[in-house]
């Protein structure tokens, strides 16, 4: 009954936000949740969420800021394009909770040692979110998502940013990233080919929920520990990688190494135009979509567009010089991904084309 009493009043609170403010006591108190990634494709980078409680006046309140409608209208293509609507939502804390219990996926919370006024402005500012503007946002992958949006509240009560990244700044954003798609091999291999120069610089944005939680621990607010207590509220356990063939790196290569095998100039031409066509398409999707992750794609080398127009020029004085051109834009990019963590996995498609680029010119100069 007690429980029916506590949703019945958030559900009036929520409702009665907008027009005021409910005053905190001063046993209320504020917390942060980093919370482990799951087997779903949207949780392969965890998540971030504030909590607020307080037990005088029965308040125990999460609030997200991961959500997102996949009813939107032309939902995928917003998210190429990078113009789609995240927003914060609260929920209780039961409610929270129980997802990633079911999940058996790992929370953490970080208590964080505020005054009462700081507790007040940081809540006040939460729930006038929730009927503003302010509750969209637009998601960029790096910039602004459900962690940056928390540093950002947690750092602007402060009134200074107290809270920096304390991991590793000098390694690139594709190298912290690179670990996280280990379950999800297709999904690595696209998002590495899609990607472009912006993942290759220094990793200095504060945007993982993990890297949060290790910058709370070190943050201190006037030589005292912005963390006054750290406790995990769901032990979590680890997803199982069961080897599959068919989503593994060994089946592209053998996919590949079936069509250099045929040694046939038209599946050649066929695979190069294939290629040609996702090298269009990373060339362009940078015009097309605001994420600056995509900007520069080097990739485009490799899968190279002048490769479409290379069977309409098959029989022509023209051919051979398109295939040296598109040999050394290979060598180009061998030596741009000398010191790139993804190398191993585009192997086979260096690989690949180089030895269809050189049997192509080598048939060429017998004709």
């Amino acid at each position: 009954m007690l429980k029916k009493l506590h949703f019945v009043f958030f559900i009036f609170a929520s409702l009665s936000l907008f027009s005021q403010n409910i005053p905190l006591s001063d046993k209320a108190t504020v917390s942060i949740f980093t919370c482990g990634k799951g087997e779903e494709l949207y949780t392969t980078f965890g998540h971030t969420a504030i909590r607020v409680r307080d037990s005088i006046s029965h308040l125990d309140i999460v609030y997200n800021y991961g959500m997102f409608d996949f009813r939107v209208g032309n939902f995928y293509l917003k998210f190429v394009k990078g113009d789609l609507q995240y927003f914060v939502a609260a929920t209780s804390y039961d409610d929270f909770m129980f997802e990633y219990q079911s999940e058996n996926r790992e929370v953490i919370e970080q208590t964080l040692n505020l005054t009462t006024q700081k507790k007040q402005e940081l809540f006040d500012i939460l729930n006038a979110s929730l009927y503003s503007e302010d509750r969209y946002y637009t998601y960029k992958f790096i910039d602004r998502n459900c962690t940056t949006m928390v540093v950002e509240k947690i750092n602007a009560i402060l009134g200074k940013p107290i809270i920096k990244k304390v991991d590793n700044t000098s390694i690139s954003y594709r190298k912290v990233l690179y670990p996280y798609f280990e379950n999800h091999f297709y999904y690595k291999l696209g998002i590495n080919i899609i990607f472009g120069a912006k993942t290759d610089t220094d990793a200095k944005k504060l945007f993982l929920p993990i890297e949060f939680l290790n910058s709370l621990d070190k943050a201190k607010v006037d030589g005292k520990p912005l963390v006054s207590k750290k406790e995990t509220l769901v032990e979590g356990k680890e997803i199982d990688s069961k080897f599959s063939f068919f989503n593994s790196i060994y089946f592209i290569a053998l996919v590949l190494f079936l069509i250099v095998l045929t040694r046939k100039k038209s599946i050649y031409l066929t695979t190069l135009f294939v290629f040609g066509l996702m090298g269009i398409f990373l060339s362009l999707v940078g015009l097309y979509s605001l994420h600056q992750e995509v900007l520069w794609n080097y990739n485009a080398l490799l899968f190279n567009p002048i490769f479409v127009i290379f069977p309409f020029f098959r029989n022509t004085k023209w051919f051979g010089k398109m295939i040296a051109l598109g040999l050394i834009l290979l060598l180009i990019y061998i030596i741009v991904m000398l010191n790139k963590p993804h190398l191993l996995l585009m192997i086979p498609f260096i690989m690949a084309v180089f030895y269809m680029l050189f049997q192509l010119k080598r048939k060429t100069k017998e004709a």
